[in-house]
């Protein structure tokens, strides 16, 4: 199978074309670029210049105005024009949907126009038509007679073009033929650069966005994969997770879209997606680009090459393994809660991981986010715990309690290989991959694989751990070891956001590729004296109470596996950020949304700030809540129209009575 990179084994960028955006050129292997949009109305030069200003000091190298009709893209000229009086030449990027004349007025005033194929010319009603071949050429040739106007303005001008496809709006001609699938958003870029390229013009950046990471992923594997074979070459990507939300939830999805194709190489620009002010979304970007300083440079030679890929990168597909206890077979992944470091355990310090004991009435009340297992190293529980826990102890521990419910063992590879005494149901075995301190053989795996107890918990202490682990797997594949596997990811970073994206690269990036039974992440210990008094603190707003590492884990790891999809154990929201189209103040909705319906289990909720991409990416969503005009409000069921124009201010109750009309609501408790 044709690789989409250069290496799976080792960091190496994919080079690309070079472009030229004004005085910045990205692809050709130059430093990732960061980006973010304006949430200003176009029309207000002075707000949307302040705006951009604060985004470009924050540290943004492009910054994107949307530009929904003529007069705004004339306005871009004052904007231009103001920004250049006070000293500022970073690139601006014009935000086109629906409007090729805008897009024709604005690429002859800023650097860059981005366009998004499935609303520049084909329109989206969301109907189903069959094409014959010759029909459909007939609407590619309509879209080169409306497209190529502006590519020849472009050229002219000397303007760049991104040709943005989102998941969401992808149009009903390519719906009908492709489905509502990465293959669709390939094609429908694909389209538009082959026009592009006839006419000779090649300053052209991609995008392949999707509020589902797994989508955005395979999307941009297989643009990559296609452009290698139709032109053998590839143009800049531009990497981002539409709609990712706020707070943690959207830096965790965001992590796990973005750095996933960031470890293998790919993407010369990005931007993190939040419902938050753009100057926010700068340090999340700079956080996730500045993991990659000096990583080229880390070759591990022991870290074999891969001659057959084992598994399929552009669908997902979950390792076959056999089920031990609740791990592994058809199971969701499970949590393993990492409090080996605290010391006097006591009922109230499962509060952190979801369990929150009643004296009163000797009963244990589980959360959705409850841990299954919690590794204690070498210490013990000395009250009873609910039968949805069991404790992880050191072999030796473990041996000398001879616990063999309450407990299982972990073992590293070396001692389970000569340990006399095991678990009749359940053993851990810890495994370092290619590290220069692990050694051990094909034979001997085989021979702990043999074991049906056992699951293994891999981590790997090189820099490129992600790649490293993921050799493990193909290994694994490759001598046909069908045990389950935890993936064990520590932490040696600061901050809460570093912390995030750490850990939902690292591990969200093997579970887009299907694999990982269960995750268990921990900080350095060295580290705990000096994290700082806000830690767990995201965009002002706490995310765990009392500075709680072990609550911080624990709801991270549960965050990964509810973005990856692959565990789903509360309400998602799929918000879009705020910009110039929005037609409701979007931060304040969706924090008012989020509070009155987050105890709704696996629920999807969209929240929309109109009509661009609201319909089409709420085809992942069960109900929309959408900005249909000024201060009104459309309610979907996923995407029928339940209610039109509803006023804002009663929109939210109209939303949970819609809920309520369709059995999704419960009481909170």
């Amino acid at each position: 199978m044709q690789q989409y990179c250069n290496t799976l084994t080792s960091y190496k960028r994919f080079i690309t074309r070079e472009v030229r955006i004004g005085n910045l050129i990205i692809g050709g292997g130059r430093s990732v670029k960061i980006q973010t949009m304006t949430t200003t109305d176009t029309m207000d030069t002075d707000k949307t210049v302040d705006q951009v200003i604060k985004c470009i000091e924050a540290g943004a190298e492009l910054v994107r105005i949307t530009a929904p009709s003529k007069k705004e893209s004339d306005n871009l000229a004052n904007i231009k024009l103001a920004l250049k009086a006070k000293g500022y030449d970073t690139p601006i990027v014009a935000d086109i949907h629906f409007t090729p004349n805008a897009a024709e007025i604005a690429a002859t005033i800023v650097e860059k126009v981005r366009v998004n194929p499935g609303n520049y010319v084909d329109k989206k009603k969301f109907e189903q038509i069959e094409y014959t071949d010759a029909e459909y050429l007939e609407e590619i040739e309509r879209i080169r007679e409306r497209f190529t106007p502006l590519v020849l303005i472009c050229k002219e001008h000397g303007t760049a073009m991104r040709i943005g496809t989102n998941h969401g709006s992808l149009s009903d001609r390519i719906m009908s033929r492709y489905g509502d699938t990465a293959n669709g958003m390939v094609e429908s870029a694909m389209e538009f650069l082959r026009i592009a390229r006839t006419l000779d013009y090649h300053q052209i950046v991609l995008s392949m966005k999707s509020s589902n990471p797994q989508v955005m992923v395979h999307a941009y594997r297989l643009l990559i994969q296609q452009m290698q074979n139709e032109f053998g070459e590839s143009y800049p990507l531009h990497l981002g997770v539409t709609e990712a939300g706020d707070g943690e939830d959207g830096r965790i999805k965001s992590a796990i879209g973005i750095g996933t194709l960031l470890e293998d190489g790919i993407g010369d620009t990005i931007r993190v997606s939040l419902t938050e002010d753009p100057e926010l979304e700068i340090p999340v970007c700079r956080d996730i680009v500045k993991r990659y300083n000096g990583r080229e440079n880390d070759i591990h030679s022991n870290i074999p090459p891969i001659e057959n890929l084992t598994y399929n990168p552009f669908e997902y597909k979950k390792r076959a393994t056999h089920a031990v206890a609740n791990i592994g077979g058809g199971q969701v992944p499970v949590v393993v809660a990492d409090m080996s470091h605290l010391l006097d355990l006591n009922p109230a310090s499962l509060n952190a991981i979801g369990y929150q004991y009643n004296e009163a009435t000797d009963k244990w009340n589980i959360a959705d986010a409850a841990a299954d297992y919690v590794f204690l190293g070498n210490n013990t529980l000395d009250f009873e715990i609910p039968g949805t826990l069991k404790g992880v102890l050191h072999y030796e521990k473990w041996k000398a309690l001879g616990d063999d419910h309450k407990y299982a063992p972990i073992f590293d590879t070396t001692i389970f290989l000569s340990a006399t005494s095991k678990s009749k149901t359940l053993n851990f075995v810890s495994l370092d991959a290619y590290s220069t301190n692990t050694n051990i053989s094909d034979e001997q795996l085989l021979q702990i694989a043999k074991d049906t107890t056992v699951v293994f918990c891999i981590s790997s202490t090189l820099l490129n751990a992600m790649q490293a682990v993921r050799r493990m797997f193909v290994r694994f594949n490759e001598l046909q070891i069908t045990n389950p596997v935890v993936l064990v990811t520590d932490s040696k970073v600061v901050t809460t956001d570093e912390h995030l994206i750490h850990f939902a690269t690292e591990t969200g990036a093997l579970f887009l590729d299907g694999m990982g039974d269960g995750i268990c992440l921990g900080i350095d210990a060295a580290l705990y004296p000096t994290l700082s008094k806000d830690f767990g603190q995201v965009s002002g707003r706490n995310y765990v109470q009392n500075n709680s590492i072990e609550q911080f884990l624990n709801a991270t790891a549960f965050g990964i596996l509810q973005a990856t999809r692959t565990r789903i154990s509360k309400t998602e929201y799929i918000s879009c950020p705020s910009c110039g189209r929005t037609l409701f103040e979007l931060q304040e909705t969706t924090a008012k949304i989020r509070k009155v319906t987050n105890h709704l289990k696996g629920l999807k909720i969209a929240i929309m700030g109109c009509i661009v991409n609201g319909p089409g990416e709420m085809a992942d969503a069960d109900f929309g809540y959408v900005g249909s005009g000024v201060g009104k409000i459309t309610l979907y069921k996923g995407k029928e129209v339940m209610k039109r124009n509803i006023d804002s201010q009663v929109a939210v109750d109209e939303l949970i009575q819609l809920l309520k009309d369709n059995n999704a609501w419960v009481d909170p408790q």
